[in-house]
């Protein structure tokens, strides 16, 4: 999937600024919900090969395309939305608002919003929301991308704060060894309290600063 099929289609009815969306981190234990927004460019020689659902591409690719994408996109942008608002509103919400915020801060305004999954969000303009769309359709094979990459590289920061948990293998997803370092030592300041509840003894690991 790496033709701009949908957006072509798009284009011809006078849509100019077709804008994909997705999100990654809407499972894991920790660290914030990411989410991107790109506007591709469609002419033929600016079309990058390989694009297609970042969950199907190595993590070399991913970074190789990422690059690619930030040069040739007309406009992207990537949100977070962390881990206290994600319990505050809950995944669901958070997420919408992560896609929210990505699209408001696109330096080019779209005049179509392309979305994957099953999400209607709350902007003043057509969207249209496709399921599996990270592999279907360019401009969101693109931003699943990005918002990956992003999310990766976080989390690999993160861990050198809590090597406990092990994020930069897991990314903070509830792996075997992730649940067991929280029975082990607690939550830290990143973890979703809303989704440890079934094993978490309500017991909170030091900062690095108090340790």
């Amino acid at each position: 999937m790496d033709i701009p099929t949908f957006e072509r289609e798009y284009a011809e009815k006078g849509f100019c600024a077709v804008a994909g969306v997705d999100e990654v981190g809407r499972g894991p234990l920790a660290g914030p919900v990411v989410c991107a927004a790109v506007i591709m460019p469609l002419e033929e020689e600016k079309r990058i090969l390989g694009v297609d659902d970042s969950k199907k591409l190595t993590a070399k690719k991913r970074e190789r395309l990422a690059e690619e994408i930030k040069k040739v996109a007309r406009a992207f942008s990537i949100a977070e939305v962390d881990e206290g608002t994600i319990d505050e509103i809950n995944i669901l919400q958070a997420t919408r608002l992560g896609m929210k915020r990505a699209i408001e801060n696109l330096s080019l305004t779209p005049d179509m919003v392309l979305t994957d999954g099953v999400m209607t969000l709350d902007i003043a303009l057509p969207q249209r929301s496709i399921v599996k769309g990270d592999a279907l359709v360019y401009s969101i094979g693109a931003a699943s991308i990005l918002a990956k990459v992003y999310r990766d590289r976080l989390m690999a920061q993160f861990a050198l704060e809590y090597p406990e948990y092990g994020f930069e293998k897991n990314a903070g997803y509830g792996t075997a060894a992730h649940i067991q370092a929280i029975k082990e030592v607690g939550i830290c300041k990143i973890h979703r309290k809303t989704f440890v509840k079934k094993f978490w003894d309500g017991r909170e690991r030091p900062s690095p600063a108090n340790i």
